[in-house]
């Protein structure tokens, strides 16, 4: 069964969705069911259960709001895609709070060529753990904040917060 709980943050709903004590998606939404829809068929065959909170989880999460930038970076995640997307998101996880990478730093990152932004870039648009592998501390070379899932106000948001620290 897939717990899901909606936390409260200063930006907006987080929806957690969380499978034996592991996040299998997350995002700014406060329907949990938005992201149910996007977890593979054999997840979604177990179920969607509602709960009034994670436990752990939970707690990390709203330390994390309340300014302890590390604190969700040890909370497991597990989400499909082939080695080199996992390897994407594994690099993407090992990008600090407080700092930003490009596309090809990210690619770099994971063992992939320079020249490989665009997959950086596709394992960004399709991460479903929002900001546990913390896709919007990728940025384009040509500036700006690019396209971030959740809107680029949140995208802003999130790398305000984490440039208070």
């Amino acid at each position: 069964m897939i717990k899901a709980s909606v936390e409260p943050t200063p930006i907006g709903p987080l929806a957690l969705l969380a499978r034996d004590g592991v996040l299998v998606a997350a995002g700014f939404t406060a329907d949990p069911e938005e992201m149910f829809v996007r977890l593979s068929p054999s997840l979604q065959a177990e179920g969607l259960e509602r709960v009034a909170g994670l436990g752990d989880i939970s707690s990390k999460v709203a330390r994390y709001f309340a300014g302890e930038l590390e604190a969700i970076d040890d909370i497991p995640v597990e989400q499909p895609g082939s080695s080199t997307r996992k390897a994407l998101h594994k690099a993407l996880r090992e990008v600090a709070a407080g700092t930003t990478v490009s596309y090809g730093e990210l690619a770099e990152r994971a063992g992939l060529p320079r020249t490989a932004a665009r997959a950086a870039g596709s394992a960004c648009a399709q991460n479903l753990i929002a900001p546990f592998v913390p896709c919007h501390r990728v940025l384009p070379t040509t500036g700006g904040f690019g396209g971030y899932y959740y809107g680029s106000h949140v995208k802003e948001w999130l790398l305000q917060h984490e440039a208070t620290r």
